[in-house]
């Protein structure tokens, strides 16, 4: 066979056993070298074909699709640089434990190491954050043997010149994932001698689990710290904690964890807490500390249901009293301070109720949302990037996640933002109304101004840290045809959405967030 022949076979292989797998949403990122796959997807009126022109966006869409089909999506890319830009959206799959499949065009193996145009060595670049990566320049009996479906997975496909006419074969096939034992003697086990105390730290949840977690977390009735993303902050009620500071001052026996690695501060200071007994339930299997804890991976809803009736357990260390002084107090801290970021994040969450989901970047909105949004309505469809809690792709992830869907919100800070500028691309073709994009232009990532060593850094390096700017976002919604709206104060929030996607640019007053803050570290 001539290149041409070897190309079209090769990428016609790999085609079909996509397909017969049941993987039927693509990502392209055309270019030349990976036109053979291209041409071989496109052939098929199976399959839902996405198409962007950069790649790291890209992923972050393929990324954004899984969270809403919860079934693999693939990404094709030309050889090169094209391939690591995809890194970023590669571990955050990894970490959350999601099917990204990466098919990669490259020129022949002969061109490695060589320094010719688009020759990088791109078998093995995505490193441990896939699976496996499949090298192959002939055709194979298949692409995809020892993949468990669970996590990213890579072909290499090398490929010369041309592109062929053959006629791609084959069907979608069903996707399947394997079910786990599952060993839930631990969990029983662990709710047993609870007389020091329980905590649960409530992280991210699939949709499908929530209802089981939040049956049996009712009838344990232990205090709860509940991320957003849980989609059962509000609908716990009573039993939810809104400030997990109250944790450095009663330790309790053991903190039982369900989900995905929780936002709060509590989590990371369990670092240093080794007599307390930490017990992870989590679809990834990740433990999501360093020190030595327990972790049952698998199924979180069939983990739940295997143990029977739950027992009542109950507030053993008196924290929810603790807990509703607290929230009083704190309400009183944001009408003091109405034109602080906490207080806009309070009344952003009130407008926010009038959407149909939720997504929360990365950084200082997803913890502000956590400890100061509104809990009277319901936020049960609300998604963020917490796999590697990376600042980019956020905006990307949202459009992937919310394809065609009406009233979809989201929540940036500036830098999140400025991060992912191109991603509006990905909205063109997207007839949803409704959509609302809020970012907290705080002037800089603000987060680290929380940090004690830089409190007492001179101004010009806390600038340098937390990436300070004067930049306004109007100009950027202006680019893509959206409506904008900028806030400077409280009583100048209302939002009212329509056929364009709103861009409002929150920008709190720097003098009462410093206030606002002091005060706030100040409660008893």
């Amino acid at each position: 066979m001539n290149e041409i022949e070897i190309n079209t076979e090769l990428a016609k292989s790999v085609m079909e056993e996509c397909l017969a797998l049941g993987i039927r949403e693509y990502v392209v990122c055309s270019g030349a070298r990976n036109l053979p796959l291209i041409s071989m997807v496109m052939q098929s009126e199976d399959v839902v074909v996405w198409s962007h022109f950069e790649e790291r966006a890209a992923g972050f869409y393929a990324l954004g699709r899984m969270m809403d089909s919860r079934e693999p999506c693939a990404v094709i890319t030309t050889s090169g640089t094209a391939v690591a830009e995809l890194l970023p959206a590669v571990i955050e799959a990894h970490y959350q434990g999601r099917p990204l499949v990466v098919i990669s065009a490259d020129r022949p193996k002969s061109f490695r190491g060589s320094g010719a145009p688009q020759a990088i060595q791109q078998a093995g670049l995505l490193g441990e954050y896939v699976e496996q990566c499949i090298d192959v320049d002939a055709k194979q009996d298949s692409y995809f043997r020892g993949w468990s479906k669970r996590f990213p997975w890579q072909i290499n496909v090398c490929l010369g010149e041309g592109i062929g006419e053959a006629q791609l074969e084959g069907s979608i096939g069903e996707w399947q994932v394997g079910r786990e034992k599952l060993n839930v003697g631990d969990l029983v086990r662990f709710l047993e001698d609870t007389w020091r105390g329980i905590v649960v730290c409530l992280g991210g949840l699939e949709p499908e689990d929530r209802g089981e977690v939040w049956h049996f977390l009712k009838k344990l009735k232990v205090p709860v710290l509940a991320d957003a993303t849980s989609g059962l902050r509000e609908l716990l009620g009573n039993l939810v904690i809104a400030d997990d500071s109250l944790m450095k001052k009663v330790k309790p026996g053991k903190v039982l964890r369900i989900g995905d690695v929780p936002v709060g501060r509590f989590w990371r200071d369990l670092e240093s807490m080794p007599d307390v007994h930490v017990l992870s339930i989590t679809r990834t299997g990740f433990s999501g500390l360093a020190r030595e804890s327990s972790v049952i991976h698998g199924s979180i809803s069939r983990v739940i249901k295997g143990i029977g009736e739950a027992p009542e357990i109950g507030d053993v260390l008196d924290l929810l009293r603790s807990n509703n002084r607290r929230k009083s107090q704190t309400d009183e801290l944001l009408e003091s301070y109405p034109d602080s970021e906490p207080s806009m994040v309070r009344m952003l969450s009130i407008y926010a109720s009038m959407g149909e989901s939720l997504y929360l970047g990365n950084s200082l909105p997803i913890r502000e949302w956590g400890m100061f949004a509104s809990r009277d309505q319901p936020y049960e469809v609300v998604r963020a990037n917490r796999g590697a809690n990376g600042i980019d792709g956020q905006l990307a992830t949202w459009a992937g996640w919310t394809h065609g869907i009406d009233d979809a919100w989201i929540l940036l800070g500036d830098l999140t933002a400025l991060y992912d500028l191109s991603s509006p691309t990905l909205l063109a073709d997207c007839e949803a109304k409704g959509r609302v994009i809020a970012v907290m232009n705080n002037g800089g990532g603000r987060i680290f101004d929380r940090l004690p060593r830089v409190k007492d850094m001179p101004k010009p390096q806390q600038d340098v840290i937390a990436n300070a700017h004067a930049f306004s976002f109007e100009s950027w919604a202006m680019m893509w045809g959206w409506d904008y709206q900028r806030v400077d104060s409280a009583d100048e929030l209302e939002i009212e959405a329509g056929d364009a996607p709103l861009l409002v640019e929150l920008v709190p007053c720097e003098k009462q967030t410093a206030a606002f803050w002091t005060a706030y570290d100040s409660l008893t």
